[in-house]
């Protein structure tokens, strides 16, 4: 059996996802966020980022996604997996296997939700960034890992008022994670 860079990268992207996601309500391993990751599928679309949705038909695949990682999660007792903790655990994957490898301006990747946090809704409302405050606080109330799908959406929504035109990862300016 050969090691590709497919591989490598599924590993890696896995890894960070399965430590972001997981929450002090619903903690679980990373070979458990891997296997949650395995059964969305997302590992097949690693190669190359032509293999992604098109931006129009993003958010309905990543609903798909979320609801693939929530029956996977559910199956391992891990019942308190939302929306909200499957989208971060599907965009730190996504993040680090595509984003973060060089396909950044890439349409498909441009469209990719980014991970979202407290950190990142508490920058947002802080800033009333892109006149979206009342999103921001309605989210920040809610709390990032307690999402529900609409509610996930409505962020991402907001995001995308916010931006404009940028590619979604730009969002991440805003994100003092890495401080």
């Amino acid at each position: 059996m050969s090691y590709t860079i497919e591989e490598h990268k599924h590993r890696y992207a896995a890894w960070a996802a399965s430590r972001a996601a997981s929450t002090k309500t619903c903690r679980f391993s990373v070979l458990q966020g891997k296997s949650i990751v395995d059964a969305t599928g997302l590992p097949l679309l690693i190669a190359a980022p032509s293999l992604l949705p098109s931006p129009q038909d993003l958010d309905a695949k990543h609903r798909e996604w979320r609801n693939a990682a929530i029956k996977s999660a559910n199956t391992m007792g891990l019942n308190d997996f939302t929306h909200g903790i499957a989208a971060k655990l599907i965009n730190v994957y996504l993040k680090g296997a595509f984003v973060c490898a060089g396909h950044q301006m890439h349409a498909n990747v441009a469209a990719l939700h980014p991970p979202i946090d407290s950190l990142l809704l508490d920058e947002l409302y802080d800033g009333a960034i892109g006149g979206q405050r009342q999103v921001w606080a309605a989210a920040r109330k809610i709390r990032w890992s307690k999402f529900n799908s609409d509610q996930y959406e409505s962020v991402i929504d907001g995001i995308r008022i916010a931006l404009g035109d940028s590619p979604l990862w730009h969002v991440e300016r805003y994100w003092r994670g890495y401080q």
